[in-house]
């Protein structure tokens, strides 16, 4: 099942995406929200409502970022081995996930333009994969792991690198006023199936700049979960961001190649769908 946020007719709902339209399930369940309803009975709640008449067209939507309204989002850096090599030449691996977070407005969803802010040049891309938790839990063993994943989506964590290397500190770089993009659904773990082989991919106006298997990670999902419990109890709807693999601007020799206004950057997952934005 592929779960979405998203506006229609100046109004703000969440529902089902299908071949043949979205089925609104905020009049339908009751609650507001996509993370309200992970809040109140979790996905369970929308699988009865499945084959109903869809209520609009994807064509007529503006999609929103999955969980616009995120308690916690956490990102995970250097997680790929990979992208560790090419960020870190020589370096060891690290032994704990390097983590920052991000503000709930830094988003926007899929095929809503990313605005290059005036401050930066420095535009990267970065295909993630992202999980919604629902189920929440505080000291969550890497055995039961699984249990509180909602579902998964794509994330493109762009980062303005200039604002990023300014101190040790992520944050100023991961955190402009709608510089990621969160989307374009999250779709649940029976239909996703467990993760492995499923590829990663970003495009940069058709041309692959990032591909690899999910199965790279340095840090798997549970052991992402199990971590990041440990110190911040996890709620119903909290996202957490996976990292990226090689492939970034970043690492380009002899001169990264950023992105800029014009540029359609494409982040896609196997078995999830396409992530798509428009730099302006």
């Amino acid at each position: 099942m592929k779960l979405l946020s998203y506006r229609v007719g100046g109004a703000d709902h969440f529902g089902i995406a299908t071949d043949a339209g979205v089925i609104e399930l905020d009049k339908r369940t009751g609650v507001a929200s996509l993370r309200a309803l992970l809040l109140d009975g979790g996905v369970a709640k929308a699988t009865q409502f499945k084959g109903e008449k869809p209520d609009h067209q994807l064509a007529d939507i503006e999609f929103l970022p999955v969980i616009p309204d995120a308690n916690k989002i956490v990102c995970i850096g250097v997680n790929y081995k990979d992208h560790a090599e090419e960020m870190r030449p020589g370096a060891p691996l690290p032994k704990y996930p390097t983590v920052f977070a991000r503000f709930p407005d830094s988003q926007v969803g899929h095929g809503h333009p990313i605005a290059r802010p005036r401050h930066s040049q420095n535009m990267d891309y970065e295909c993630e994969l992202a999980l919604v938790i629902g189920k929440g839990g505080r000291d969550i063993s890497e055995a039961a792991a699984y249990d509180h994943v909602a579902g998964y989506a794509c994330y493109n964590d762009v980062s303005l690198r200039d604002y990023q290397n300014h101190t040790t500190q992520f944050t100023p770089g991961k955190n402009f006023t709608g510089c990621g993009a969160f989307g374009p659904w999250m779709v649940t773990p029976d239909e996703f199936g467990p993760i492995g082989k499923q590829n990663i991919v970003t495009r940069i106006n058709g041309e692959v700049r990032q591909n690899a298997p999910l199965d790279t990670m340095i840090f798997s999902v549970p052991t992402l979960i199990a971590y990041v419990s440990q110190w911040s109890e996890l709620k119903p709807g909290d996202v957490i961001i996976t990292g990226t693999p090689a492939g970034v601007a970043a690492g380009m020799k002899p001169e990264p190649v950023w992105m800029k206004p014009g540029d359609t950057v494409e982040v896609e997952i196997d078995g999830i769908g396409i992530l798509r934005n428009a730099i302006t």
